[in-house]
């Protein structure tokens, strides 16, 4: 037994072995975080990965790791990987699969005996959002059918839907080059207000449900930062930790588009799920503050301090 926060207990090798999907996600490393924290609890873990690349074989040398190649959209691969597991977390990055592969990954747990639980990655977005919404991304809108599945498909599911994250390009590579050249954060939010959640949170909060003992006491929790506010105090939070100036500029949102997204080189279904978001971001729809992280963790969500510490272009 190991104890968590608020004298609750989990069970480390109860639920022999955990799948973890998305271990190989470049935005925040959610996937491979769980597999790190799971891992740290002495649960054996089962890793599901679409490439048998060098990250492939960085996970076969960690002790107590099965790495299983294979596509979420692929039935029998899918199969195989949760056979003998009574636990999942199912995460996948931005993509036009994304609601194939969860089907396909609900389909299989329906089918798999003494499946238990499946905690699934979506986004607060989905909150919402109804049928017949048209301004989100096509990617908002399959993770929002995504939940919908889930559900319907009567296996054992938990939500955790973070808002944006730290690690976003957003932040972490459009925001991060403009202040490495001038010290400015060129976003197109005006005074809206956000709350984004690190990465590291998030991959604590499906580590930490899928050691519960006891099944999840809800269905969905939502993640954020410790508070909304908006972009010129995200830059006074970069100034402090920085120890340097660092200003906010509003930028106009189709200047942006074309001078700071564009530029990205994203394919296209990346690229419209990220400049939705920069305009329901200036649309204030991220203006949204809970407590599920604190009460979950123990402790207050991480603050950019810990992005700029883990962003090593932005170290002295």
């Amino acid at each position: 037994m190991a104890s968590r926060p608020g004298g609750q207990e989990v069970v480390a090798v109860q639920f022999q072995p955990v799948l973890v999907t998305g271990v190989g996600g470049r935005v925040g490393g959610v996937g491979r975080a769980v597999l790190d924290r799971l891992r740290a609890e002495g649960v054996p873990v089962r890793a599901l990965v679409h490439h048998d690349d060098e990250r492939a074989s960085a996970l076969r040398a960690v002790d107590g790791v099965e790495v299983v190649v294979g596509d979420l959209t692929r039935g029998a691969d899918v199969v195989e990987a949760l056979a003998g597991c009574r636990r999942a977390y199912f995460g996948m990055g931005v993509s036009p699969a994304y609601l194939e592969a969860a089907t396909t990954v609900a389909a299989a747990a329906r089918e798999s005996g003494g499946f238990d639980l499946l905690v699934s990655i979506s986004q607060m977005t989905v909150s919402q959002m109804d049928l017949t919404s048209r301004a989100e991304s096509r990617q908002q809108r399959l993770h929002w059918l995504t939940e919908h599945v889930l559900d319907w498909s009567g296996v054992p599911v938990v939500h955790v839907r973070p808002t944006v994250f730290m690690e976003n390009p957003l932040f972490a590579r459009i925001a991060l080059a403009s202040i490495l050249r001038d010290r400015t954060i060129r976003l197109p939010f005006g005074s809206a207000r956000t709350s984004p959640v690190a990465a590291a949170d998030v991959a604590e909060v499906v580590a930490r449900l899928l050691l519960d003992a006891a099944p999840p006491s809800r269905r969905v929790y939502e993640l954020t930062g410790a508070r909304s506010r908006d972009m010129s105090a995200i830059a006074a939070e970069f100034s402090a930790a920085l120890g340097r100036v660092v200003t906010y500029v509003d930028v106009p949102y189709e200047e942006w588009l074309d001078r700071d997204l564009r530029t990205q080189d994203l394919p296209p279904h990346v690229f419209e799920h990220i400049a939705t978001m920069a305009r329901l971001h200036g649309e204030n729809r991220y203006d949204r503050a809970t407590n599920d992280v604190a009460e979950l963790l123990g402790r207050p969500p991480l603050g950019f301090d810990h992005f700029i510490r883990n962003t090593p272009a932005l170290r002295p």
